[in-house]
């Protein structure tokens, strides 16, 4: 089976839809379908924790094709604030990413900013930056989670 391209992957109509399909690749360990999320365009832009900014699509797909090689990546949303108009959406998301380090599994926090656009063939991400977030992220999360209930 042959993975989507950008020009043919279904047309994504929110970018909720993008990023849910982004995470939904990532624990497949698709680079290739994490990549037909993405704009084709030379100047997106990638920036992993601790990494370099990556800008332009060989790079980026080079960069989660790295990534992705020992296996998928498994991440639950912890909170999620977004604004976004009719052409462009901000997502900032702290993430708990499950890293297997030793035989073992272990947490770590994660604060990412997506950014989309609305094309011609539906929405696409066009910029992820991510860094470390610390436990104090996590907390406050719960913290506020908890709050709501």
């Amino acid at each position: 089976m042959v993975n989507p391209s950008p020009k043919t992957v279904s047309m994504l109509t929110t970018a909720l839809d993008v990023e849910a399909a982004f995470y939904d690749a990532l624990g497949r360990a698709d680079a290739q379908a994490v990549m037909a999320l993405w704009a084709e365009d030379e100047e997106i832009v990638c920036v992993h924790p601790g990494g370099p900014r990556l800008i332009g699509y060989d790079l980026v797909y080079n960069a989660w094709k790295e990534v992705l090689a020992n296996g998928g990546l498994h991440i639950r949303v912890l909170s999620r604030s977004m604004m976004s108009n009719l052409s462009s959406a901000v997502h900032h998301v702290v993430e708990q990413v499950i890293v297997r380090e030793n035989g073992k599994d272990h947490l770590v926090n994660v604060a990412a900013t997506h950014v989309f656009f609305k094309t011609p063939t539906g929405w696409r991400l066009v910029a992820h930056h991510a860094s470390p977030a610390g436990q104090e992220a996590a907390q406050l999360t719960h913290a506020v989670l908890r709050s709501l209930h």
